[in-house]
């Protein structure tokens, strides 16, 4: 089993909003016999006073050992925020778009805007592992073999279209051309109607939502780059409707302006 650092970055940076605060993220190779996964991530935090930490949430669903529990977090269309106290850790699974069909055997869109138990979704008590990982003195290598066992307890079963359903969310993110859902359906050479109802199966979550939130993800990255930033000229390449459109949806899900937010990752 693998369980280096990745050799190349995982995630999407820019969704963790803000500076960088008191943590520390590692992302670790799944093992092979963990299939769907995309990379595990490990948070270890120490502060004195208490700290919230707001995180874009991603076309993806996570497993992550939190209060005593594993925990399901389903694709989110709330903004989420971590509220961090005094020391601890936490280790997570990050699934593929797709990913986490293979282990629930049903549509993952019965997850969306949920955190749910593991044993409860998946059948397999979630307590033992969960223990293994939050104990205080466990290492890195302990945590991931305890979350990759428990994966492999529950089993996995593939499915070919959950591959292509992943292959279009890869275009969605990387193709800052695609604005458009029909036109996603277009390039995957189905209806629109088809692949909203595969999305919300396989992804938790529609197409459309899929694609702003990668353009919204993708301003963001702007703002953090530390260049001066056209947002109006950037709005209209990324799809919105003008500026003040842009505007409104980053300050939703950011929280702030984005502007205002590019100011304080750089003066942060």
């Amino acid at each position: 089993m693998s369980a280096g650092p990745s050799d190349e970055p995982r995630g999407y940076p820019a969704a963790i909003v803000g500076p960088a605060g008191p943590i520390a993220v590692r992302r670790i190779e799944p093992s092979a016999d963990t299939p769907g996964v995309d990379y595990l991530w490990r948070v270890r935090w120490e502060v004195a006073e208490p700290y919230d930490q707001r995180v874009v949430p991603q076309p993806r669903l996570h497993l992550a050992a939190e209060q005593g529990r594993l925990l399901v977090h389903g694709v989110t269309r709330r903004p989420f925020s971590r509220h961090l106290v005094g020391r601890g850790h936490v280790l997570g699974a990050s699934f593929r778009p797709g990913g986490f069909h293979g282990y629930l055997r049903a549509s993952v869109g019965t997850l969306t805007d949920a955190v749910r138990p593991a044993g409860d979704v998946l059948g397999v008590d979630d307590r033992p592992p969960a223990a293994r990982i939050l104990d205080a003195e466990a290492s890195d290598e302990t945590m991931v073999a305890a979350l990759t066992d428990y994966l492999r307890a529950v089993g996995y079963e593939a499915e070919p279209r959950a591959a292509e359903i992943e292959q279009l969310v890869a275009l969605a993110e990387h193709d800052r051309s695609l604005v458009r859902a029909d036109a996603l359906a277009d390039a995957g050479g189905v209806s629109l109607r088809t692949l909203q109802r595969e999305f919300a199966t396989y992804v938790g979550i529609g197409p459309k939502w899929v694609l702003q939130r990668f353009r919204l993800l993708d301003a963001a990255a702007a703002a953090r780059s530390g260049t001066v930033v056209d947002w109006a000229a950037l709005a209209s390449e990324l799809g919105f409707s003008d500026q003040a459109h842009l505007v409104r949806r980053f300050t939703d899900v950011v929280g702030t302006p984005p502007a205002t937010y590019a100011r304080e990752v750089t003066e942060g």
